[in-house]
């Protein structure tokens, strides 16, 4: 009977819900659409009512759907709780860990830990979401996601991981071909600047001429910061990035680091989050907070210290 895989096949209405598809579903699980779609069938046939509206371009939940969607996902946080809190007494680290961040995080540092924490914990198993979207870890079913910047008031719980800060830079190649004998508004925008492609200033580039970058400005426009890295290191212009992304390449004398002064402003530091929907962390994610801020160390080991060398303008 169904009764008996009931919590099973509810794991899977949630997953084609979040997905909006079988086949993402099914991708998600490792299985075939076939089988996730035999599934949904069997229970809408349990409960005698349709669950999904299906269309050749579009899957969306009934009225049914979307009421059973709240209970499932209570059902099973519950009963991952409950697995959770089980192998907690016997001290193991298993389970799904469910993590979203934005992409070049996640490849620089949430990788190499989640890959250590694979080692010591085989029974540990994690998917990371790489996105620039604000994931949300009740609706997405998420046990965390790291977020940096300003936090909106919400019942999240915040752990703070580290601090970023934005640093102003270029590569010697570019310093080369053009001189900058000074970061003041007017000089850096007759300079090739590098910026985000969609959103309001998000590299907050207004913080240093006064008012963001205009369309005609920016040389290099694109949303990922591995991107944007390439494109200051390959000497297409001044960029102001986290040192997240470009302080270890400054302290290795690969990019110079201009205007020390400008990037102390309070206005250039912010603190990275880790933010869950739990009160009480699953062993699995205490594991993981703990494991990634020893990776990243107490102060950050990107952190550009005062006495790296840099360009002055003057």
């Amino acid at each position: 009977m169904l009764t008996d895989r009931f919590a099973e096949y509810l794991g899977v209405f949630a997953d084609v819900a979040r997905e909006s598809s079988f086949s993402g579903a099914a991708r998600r699980r490792g299985i075939t659409p076939s089988s996730v779609a035999r599934q949904i069938d069997a229970l809408e046939s349990h409960l005698d009512t349709a669950l999904f509206l299906r269309s050749t371009r579009m899957l969306t939940l009934t009225e049914s759907g979307e009421a059973l969607l709240v209970r499932a996902r209570r059902v099973l946080d519950e009963l991952d709780d409950a697995q959770q809190e089980i192998a907690s007494m016997k001290g193991e680290v298993q389970g799904v860990l469910r993590i979203a961040c934005f992409p070049t995080f996640g490849r620089r540092y949430v990788i190499p830990v989640v890959a250590r924490l694979a080692v010591q914990h085989p029974a540990l198993r994690v998917e990371l979401d790489l996105t620039e979207r604000l994931a949300d870890p009740v609706s997405e079913r998420l046990d965390a996601v790291i977020r940096i910047g300003s936090l909106a008031d919400s019942t999240l719980i915040a752990t703070r991981i580290a601090r970023q800060t934005r640093l102003l830079c270029a590569s010697p190649a570019y310093l080369e071909r053009r001189s900058v004998t000074g970061c003041t508004p007017d000089q850096l925008r007759e300079h090739c600047l590098i910026d985000k492609l969609h959103g309001n200033d998000l590299l907050g580039w207004a913080d240093l001429l006064g008012q963001p970058i205009g369309a005609g400005q920016a040389v290099f426009r694109c949303d990922d910061f591995e991107a944007m890295f390439l494109a200051v290191s390959a000497g297409m212009g001044i960029a102001l990035l986290p040192d997240w992304v470009v302080g270890p390449a400054i302290k290795e004398g690969k990019l110079v680091h201009l205007s020390p002064e400008s990037c102390a402003l309070p206005c250039m530091r912010t603190d990275i989050h880790l933010l869950r929907a739990l009160a009480q962390p699953a062993v699995k994610l205490r594991t993981f907070i703990d494991a990634l801020k020893t990776y990243i160390g107490a102060p950050e080991f990107w952190a550009v210290s005062s006495d790296t060398p840099e360009h002055r303008a003057s």
